[in-house]
């Protein structure tokens, strides 16, 4: 029997047209894409990668992969489409800068016998007017993957693809809009891969450090060294070029995502409760871990959807005000990036379930 809590949460989700369905404590059942517990609801059917408003009433995502963008409301389930009043090649990824505009992801044409190709090489940065009267302005580069965005400045870093040689550049700079439109100035490379502390390995940036945005967390993946597999958590200091792996395991996969609004802990996509060694250091078993950014190696499982491995939990977010965690499930088979709906963890009330 549900307690009276429970069962005037169910209330108000049906009534807001939200779907949810809560299971027991890890371990007791596994969870699913539709039964997990009470401390997460789920806001809709459709959709993946979330980024949340600055505000923390809205939350931006993507319809499906080379999909229409669109913004759900969070008290309500509202979705409002965001990129239907113009023909474009679909995005893969969508964030709000600092500006109140939206900095999209996606080729200028797909073309769906190769997907592949329009993901990894013609991936292009654009800036969406918040007014939502116009198309998109490009900014004239290519990204690998996603981008890390500020909150606070007009501020962003990319990766850009690798050369022929395997060269793989992040690089930082600004949006400029004092020419009417917007227009990446003081561009830079913060660091590559010819580094010895991540040599030959790919890298992606992903957020940076609130109150400290000289400071970023990276990704650090597809080592090509025998001792070091799946991908790591890094720190780059971007003023000194310091490097700090948070990540001691050598063969889990460790993604950095969502930072929490301290600045003091990371939300990681990670398989370091996978036993298999040869499944560890991919992408199909992970669920979101919160790590501490220090030298203690603090972390904390909070999803279970991996257990028996039919479903994984990615692509958290934080909200700016540290309440709610925004994530996506998907099969555990799935393409990295393909999420099912948009998931909300409240984290109170997850801390409150804790101590039961």
């Amino acid at each position: 029997m549900k307690s009276t809590n429970h069962v005037i949460g169910i209330i108000a989700l049906v009534a807001l047209g939200l779907h949810a369905s809560f299971a027991q404590t890890p371990g007791e059942a596994p969870w699913t894409d539709n039964h997990y517990p009470a401390y997460i609801r789920r806001l809709n059917l459709f959709g993946e990668r979330p980024d949340w408003s600055h505000d923390g009433k809205k939350i931006l995502f993507v319809g499906r992969s080379f999909g229409d963008v669109y913004e759900i409301e969070v008290a309500t389930g509202a979705v409002t489409p965001v990129t239907h009043h113009y023909y474009h090649g679909g995005y893969l990824r969508a964030h709000y800068l600092s500006s109140g505009d939206i900095l999209l992801l996606g080729p200028k044409k797909f073309d769906p016998t190769d997907w592949r190709d329009a993901r990894f090489k013609k991936m292009e940065l654009w800036v969406l007017d918040q007014k939502l009267n116009r198309p998109p302005v490009p900014l004239g580069e290519f990204i690998w993957e996603g981008p890390a965005v500020s909150r606070t400045e007009t501020k962003i870093s990319w990766a850009k693809y690798p050369d022929a040689k395997g060269l793989r550049q992040l690089m930082l700079a600004n949006i400029d809009y004092s020419s009417g439109h917007p227009k990446l100035v003081n561009q830079r490379v913060i660091l590559d891969n010819t580094r010895d502390e991540v040599k030959d390995a790919v890298l992606e940036p992903q957020n940076f450090v609130p109150g400290h945005e000289h400071q970023m967390t990276v990704q650090v993946g597809g080592w090509k060294r025998p001792d070091m597999k799946g991908a790591k958590v890094f720190s780059l200091n971007i003023t000194t070029g310091g490097l700090v792996n948070y990540a001691q395991d050598p063969l889990a996969y460790d993604e950095p995502e969502g930072i929490y609004p301290d600045g003091q802990y990371t939300l990681v996509e990670a398989t370091r409760h996978d036993t298999d060694r040869k499944t560890r250091s991919g992408t199909h078993n992970i669920d979101l871990y919160k790590l501490k950014l220090d030298n203690t190696q603090t972390w904390e499982r909070i999803t279970y959807f991996s257990t028996d491995h039919k479903f994984k939990a990615s692509n958290p977010v934080v909200s700016d005000d540290g309440k709610f965690i925004a994530f996506m499930v998907a099969h555990s088979q799935e393409v990295a990036g393909i999420g099912h709906g948009i998931y909300l963890l409240d984290i109170a009330a997850y801390e409150k379930a804790k101590t039961k």
